[in-house]
């Protein structure tokens, strides 16, 4: 398996593309060890992804580039990095360009715990609790702060983003353009 990942990855870290300290990394869950479900990283990944009180946001800026790669296991890491480091600011903007196929981004999931996102729960206008992903509709016209935009009433935000720290936003697009929309102006659709 090693000398697959050596060939895959051209004897190069696989998210920050450094040569040196390269060894095999397993990304769970799986139930048998393939190249498919492992990476092959530097040292310097390595610790980082073993030792989370250990983790530097500026090395992670490489995701950038890794995020886009044909690999499985590396954009699953990537986005679980990604959703470790949003409070940085920086992640959550690549997070809305990430592209992942559901099987994919599933894989993710399944190995991140995200202690915040437990004991936080979205209610919309009703009460009803929104989660990612859900479409919803606007029961009030929005001015977004600095836009010109003017969300109509009755207007549909799909796929939306919940605030990991604060119950009363949600993130989503308006015309194009990503705003945060309090909760209680919206309805699940």
């Amino acid at each position: 398996m090693e000398q697959d990942l050596r060939d895959r990855s051209d004897n190069s870290c696989e998210l920050c593309s450094s040569k040196n300290g390269l060894s095999v990394f397993g990304v769970s869950p799986f139930e048998t060890a393939t190249s498919d479900n492992h990476i092959f990283i530097c040292e310097t990944c390595f610790d980082q992804l073993e030792n989370p009180e250990k983790i530097d946001p500026n090395h992670w800026r490489c995701l950038n580039d890794s995020m886009w790669s044909a690999v499985p296991a590396v954009k699953v890491v990537a986005w679980r990095m990604l959703n470790q480091l949003k409070a940085e600011g920086w992640p959550a903007d690549l997070l809305d360009m990430m592209y992942m196929e559901e099987e994919e981004q599933s894989w993710a999931k399944t190995g991140f715990v995200n202690e915040v996102s437990n004991e936080i729960i979205h209610l919309d206008s009703n009460g009803v609790q929104l989660n990612a992903g859900d479409t919803v509709t606007l029961i009030k016209d929005l001015d977004v702060k600095g836009t010109s935009i003017n969300a109509k009433r009755g207007t549909a935000v799909r796929n939306i983003r919940l605030d990991l720290e604060n119950p009363d936003y949600i993130e989503g697009k308006v015309d194009g353009q990503q705003i945060v929309i309090l909760t209680k102006f919206t309805k699940k659709s």
